[in-house]
């Protein structure tokens, strides 16, 4: 069957064997970047980068401990700075100077830290409700329940527990939606049981603080100046607050802000307001 991508991978700077999608595309336009949430995986973007391969490739990184990439030997490095050198080591195999970057919530984080550390190279960015200050109340909610390690009988009791930890957020899903989000975040296990899709190792490090944020983000935000920015916004978002997206707003000269009515934390990418505005934005970065 014809997926629409390759599974590629590369090699982390400490040795780790890493996974993305390959989505290829036109070569004569700026390629994307997807990066996913903390405990999210390549499966994420598969709508959002089958629909914008029509136009130019796309990669979708997996970061260590996710999906089909390999576990940290350290649980310490599952921090963003190590994300951003991981995703820098793919972008130098794969001889990528520039690039669009689609970043959610941690992805999205890793985006501005990119653009801190070679300003030019992003050619635009979308930052999928995070921004450079997070509410306390966001991270407490995920660390609440990042690396837990439950497992599932059937996709219908793996569905209902997602509902239960996230109806706030997406409190119009239906039961299908609930099961395509089990399918996107979980994975069945040698033993038949389904489980999340990520090594719950991941945890210690956003429970000390270090694998959360960086303390201090507006420098590398105001590093996304000379390109054009989309903010995307759940209406019902506790981590990226209103008054946060609108300063954001104010302080670059080419950002547009999307708010997405009845979501919170985050926005899927699918909804049609959103996806138009990533178009118009994909047509700004050449």
């Amino acid at each position: 069957m014809d997926t629409g991508f390759n599974d590629r991978f590369w090699e982390s700077p400490d040795g780790l064997k890493l996974h993305f999608r390959d989505y290829p595309g036109r070569e004569d336009r700026v390629p994307v970047l997807c990066m996913h949430g903390l405990t999210r995986n390549a499966r994420d973007f598969a709508a959002l980068a089958e629909h914008l391969a029509e136009e130019r490739r796309v990669l979708v990184p997996e970061m260590r401990g996710r999906g089909d990439s390999e576990y940290a030997r350290d649980p310490a490095t599952y921090t963003p700075a190590t994300y951003v050198e991981d995703v820098s080591a793919l972008l130098a195999q794969e001889d990528i100077s520039r690039f669009v970057a689609v970043g959610t919530s941690l992805g999205g984080l890793m985006t501005m830290m990119l653009a801190a550390a070679e300003p030019g190279r992003i050619a635009g960015a979308v930052l999928n409700d995070v921004g450079p200050e997070l509410q306390a109340a966001g991270l407490t909610r995920i660390a609440e329940y990042v690396g837990q390690g439950r497992n599932f009988p059937t996709w219908m009791h793996a569905a209902r527990a997602l509902e239960e930890v996230h109806s706030a957020a997406h409190p119009d899903f239906d039961t299908e939606e609930w099961i395509a989000m089990a399918k996107r975040t979980m994975t069945v296990q040698q033993n038949g049981r389904i489980a999340f899709d990520y090594d719950m190792s991941i945890a210690e490090p956003f429970q000390t603080g270090d694998g959360a944020a960086p303390p201090d983000l507006w420098p590398a935000y105001e590093a996304l100046r000379g390109a054009p920015l989309l903010i995307v916004r759940g209406a019902l978002s506790d981590l990226l607050s209103e008054g946060t997206a609108q300063t954001m707003l104010a302080r670059h000269p080419d950002a547009e802000l999307v708010t997405v009515a009845g979501v919170g934390h985050a926005p899927l990418l699918d909804e049609p307001a959103v996806l138009a505005a990533i178009d118009q934005l994909m047509a700004k970065a050449a």
